[in-house]
């Protein structure tokens, strides 16, 4: 799936983000704990404020040895900046900065330059962003059937709809990159396209929008009576748990028999949101974060999380859902949107039904900004259950299937694969019952 907007790939977008913190906390300073020393280039400052983050706040798995690796990329900019010791410009540094957290080993960890850090910061708060809108995926070798359209965009305005075929732009054969070009300068494009095998037109201009894209609530099935509670993703500048809590209620109100959560493509975003997104579904349950300074416990029950036993907010009028449910998932479900999955699995409250998940759904991370603009998303955390048990690196579905481009033929004439095996899988779900529901913490 692809986002017409330009960001790092989507598996690694962070688990753990506060706004107020990622927009608060600012760099370490050049040649941090070097006081007295002479001046140091901006590379070098940016590269250092890496390495001090490495050392002070890594929480991951990986077992390579930090100061020595610190050792050997040293070396390595020095030899870049041997022709301007002193002024060395900060981008210098950022290819050695990326090679250097490869070989931590860590595909959590990573760097972003001031462009990947300006688009990540404005899908975090929920800011603009120059954007058609339209998630599409892959056909015939170009990324051309609309799978989503964001609300309130550019694209829903147009008309667009999921399923639609992109054939032409501007009376030429279509192709990704004619659309990406289009909307990099805001260009108006006249998009021909078939909807359920009719030809349709529509035209189309990006725009600086909002990035927000809350939860949305549909319902399927013969007798229209399941609710599909669409989550596309957990970072969207807060109000995503609300949101849930808020359809969940709605979905009860208008007499839902089932419910189905579909987290295909959804790249993960802030824990908490993800946390009392969970507590609709399942009643309470328990994870322990393990990093650099020690352990904690966080108990999350009914929208409200709980830290060492000290409350840490909820949402107003917190719903549970004790019907049958469903969750799907993708390959490109990833952070927290595994954490999410997994929670399901675990209590045992229905079926997870895709592919494989993306594979970061054991650890948190947070954004550190460094440099001239730029930032460092490092692993601070990995979860385990109280017993020990460690999260999962992947979520493995109770019902596997991956889907293919000839899934992606049968969405353009109306058919949902993955979504009709979510619909089956209710007959069989679990419910809750008032016994089982220990929600009070």
């Amino acid at each position: 799936m692809t986002l017409l907007s330009r960001r790092r790939a989507a598996s690694h977008l962070s688990v753990f983000l506060a706004a107020a913190t990622l927009l608060t906390t600012g760099p370490l300073g050049p040649a941090a704990g070097a006081q007295g020393a002479a001046p140091v280039s901006p590379a070098q400052a940016t590269f250092d404020q890496v390495n001090l983050l490495l050392q002070q706040e890594y929480g991951g798995l990986s077992t390579v040895d930090r100061v020595a690796l610190g050792r050997e990329y040293q070396t390595r900019l020095n030899a870049v900046c041997a022709p301007t010791p002193t002024t060395c410009p900060a981008e210098k540094a950022y290819p050695v900065i990326e090679a250097e957290l490869t070989a931590l080993g860590d595909e959590h960890s990573f760097f972003q330059t001031p462009e990947d850090f300006q688009d990540f910061v404005a899908s975090a708060t929920g800011g603009n962003r120059r954007q058609f809108g339209v998630k599409l995926a892959p056909l015939d070798g170009e990324n051309r059937v609309v799978l989503e359209v964001v609300p309130q965009s550019a694209a829903e305005e147009a008309g667009l709809t999921r399923g639609d075929v992109l054939l032409t732009i501007d009376g030429q054969p279509y192709t990704f990159a004619g659309l990406r070009d289009a909307r990099v300068a805001a260009r108006t494009v006249a998009l021909g396209l078939e909807r359920a095998g009719q030809p349709l037109s529509v035209t189309l201009t990006s725009r600086d929008s909002s990035t927000r894209d809350l939860p949305r609530l549909s319902f399927a099935g013969a007798a229209q009576n399941v609710a599909v509670l669409r989550i596309p993703t957990f970072l969207a500048g807060g109000g995503i748990a609300q949101r849930v809590h808020d359809l969940v209620a709605e979905a009860r109100g208008r007499g839902a028999q089932g419910l189905v959560v579909d987290l295909r493509g959804n790249t993960g975003g802030s824990l908490a949101e993800c946390d009392s997104s969970v507590s609709a579904f399942v009643p309470a349950f328990t994870r322990v974060a393990r990093g650099a300074e020690g352990n904690d416990s966080t108990r999350v029950s009914r929208g409200t999380r709980f830290e060492d036993g000290r409350s840490l907010g909820g949402v107003r009028n917190p719903q549970l859902w004790t019907g049958p449910l469903a969750v799907l998932v993708d390959r490109g479900s990833a952070s927290c949107s595994e954490f999410f999955a997994f929670e399901i699995q675990y209590a045992g409250r229905g079926p997870v039904i895709g592919a494989a998940t993306a594979g970061v759904g054991n650890t948190a991370t947070r954004i550190f900004p460094v440099g001239e603009d730029a930032a460092l998303q490092l692993t601070i955390l990995n979860y385990a259950k109280p017993d020990g048990t460690p999260y999962p690196v992947r979520v493995t579905p109770n019902v596997a299937h991956d889907e293919s481009e000839n899934d992606i033929r049968l969405l353009t004439r109306g058919q949902d694969t993955l979504l009709d095996l979510g619909l089956q899988s209710l007959a069989t779900a679990p419910t809750i019952s008032q016994d089982q529901d220990r929600s009070r913490p």
